[in-house]
C-alpha cells in the first residue's frame, strides 16, 4: 500500500507539470566569437557552472553587429551582467557611468590597461592585447608580379599595390570595414584621433579612407561585397589584401587554400602608428548580481581559461 502511495503520488506530480526550481543566480553575458571561440566560451562556461554550482551562465552570442545591439540593450536598460567590450567602445559605456569599476589581479601589459581604463579607472578586465596587421595573399602578389609588402612601407605604396593588383586582376586591393577599429589606424596615421575627429588630420585621413572605395574603387563598395564579410572574401580570392587582427589567425591556418603572410600597417604622414587593439570583459554597474558576475569576470582571467583562448593562436593574452 505504501509502495502505490509513493507511486501514486510521483505520477500526480509529474502529470501536474511541476519542476524542481532552479534556485541558482543567473548572469547573462555577452560576447562576440567566431566558431572557434565561441567553442571554447561554452566549454568554460560549463567548466566555471561546475565549480560553482550556486551561479547560471546564460550566454548571449551576438556574431554579427555586436555593437549595435549593445547599444539597443543599454538604452533599454536590458543590458546584459558581463559584456565583452574593445577599448573603441569602453568609454562610452564607462563616460556615461553605465559601467562597474574594476580591479585585476594578475600582471598585465600596461598599455592593456590604459586602453581599458577610463579617467584612471578600469572597467573590463583584459583578455587580449593585439596589433592590428595587414593579412595579405602571397601567391597572388607573386601571380600578377607585384613586389610583397614589407614592414617599413607607406601608404603610397600600399595605394600602389592595390591599384596594380586592381588593374591587373580586377580583385580588390584592399578590404573595407565601417567599424571605428578598422578606419582608426588610417586616422592615427595621419595624426588624427579618435576623440577629435573633426580635426584636419582626421579629416584628411577619413577622406583617403572613403576614396579606396569612391575615387580609386580598391576597395568593395556594400554593395560589391553584399552579404559575404571581409574575411570570406579574402579566403575566397576575392581581396588582395586585409586590415585585421590576430583573432583571424586560426580561421586562416585552417581555411586558406593560399599562402598569406601579414606586414604591419602602413606610415602616414604622422609617420609609422602601432594600432592597438584590446577587449576585456566588463560588468553593467546595474547588474543585480555584481559578485556572481565577477566571480565570473575573475575566472574568465584565469590563467587556465586564459591559456584555452591562447593555444588555438586566437589572441595574444594581457596577462603576462
Amino acid at each position: 500500500m505504501k509502495k502505490f502511495l509513493i507511486i501514486s503520488l510521483c505520477l500526480l506530480f509529474f502529470a501536474s507539470g511541476c519542476t524542481r526550481k532552479d534556485e541558482r543566480v543567473t548572469i547573462q553575458f555577452a560576447s562576440w566569437g567566431s566558431k572557434t571561440e565561441v567553442e571554447i566560451i561554452k566549454d568554460v562556461i560549463k567548466d566555471f557552472e561546475d565549480k560553482n554550482s550556486d551561479i547560471k551562465i546564460e550566454f548571449l552570442h551576438i556574431p554579427q553587429n555586436y555593437f549595435q545591439k549593445i547599444h539597443l540593450l543599454f538604452a533599454s536598460n536590458t543590458e546584459p551582467d558581463v559584456i565583452f567590450l574593445n577599448n573603441q567602445y569602453l568609454p562610452v559605456y564607462a563616460n556615461a557611468g553605465r559601467l562597474l569599476p574594476l580591479s585585476t589581479q594578475g600582471v598585465y601589459d600596461k598599455k592593456v590597461l590604459e586602453a581599458l581604463s577610463w579617467h584612471d579607472e578600469i572597467y573590463a578586465v583584459p583578455r587580449d592585447i593585439s596589433l592590428l596587421v595587414v593579412y595579405y595573399n602571397k601567391n597572388l602578389f607573386r601571380k600578377v608580379g607585384v613586389t610583397e609588402p614589407k614592414n617599413g612601407w607607406t601608404q603610397g605604396d600600399f595605394l600602389a599595390k592595390a591599384i596594380k593588383i586592381k588593374e591587373k586582376t580586377g580583385v580588390f586591393g584592399i578590404s573595407f570595414e565601417e567599424e571605428p577599429l578598422f578606419y582608426l589606424p588610417y586616422v592615427m596615421s595621419e595624426g588624427g584621433s579618435f576623440f577629435d575627429i573633426d580635426s584636419e588630420n582626421s579629416q584628411r585621413a577619413l577622406g583617403f579612407y572613403a576614396d579606396l572605395r569612391k575615387k580609386y574603387h580598391v576597395a568593395p563598395r556594400r554593395e560589391e561585397s553584399a552579404s559575404a564579410t571581409m574575411a570570406q572574401m579574402f579566403l575566397q580570392g576575392k581581396l588582395a589584401m586585409q586590415l585585421s587582427g590576430r583573432w583571424l589567425t586560426p580561421k586562416y591556418l585552417e581555411d586558406a587554400n593560399f599562402e598569406w603572410g601579414t606586414v604591419e600597417f602602413p606610415a602616414g604622414s604622422a609617420g609609422s602608428i602601432v594600432p592597438l587593439d584590446a577587449s576585456g570583459w566588463a560588468i553593467s554597474k546595474s547588474s543585480a548580481h555584481k559578485d556572481e558576475a565577477m566571480r565570473f569576470v575573475d575566472y574568465l582571467a584565469s590563467r587556465e581559461v586564459i591559456e584555452k583562448f591562447a593555444k588555438t593562436g586566437l589572441i595574444v593574452p594581457a596577462r603576462q
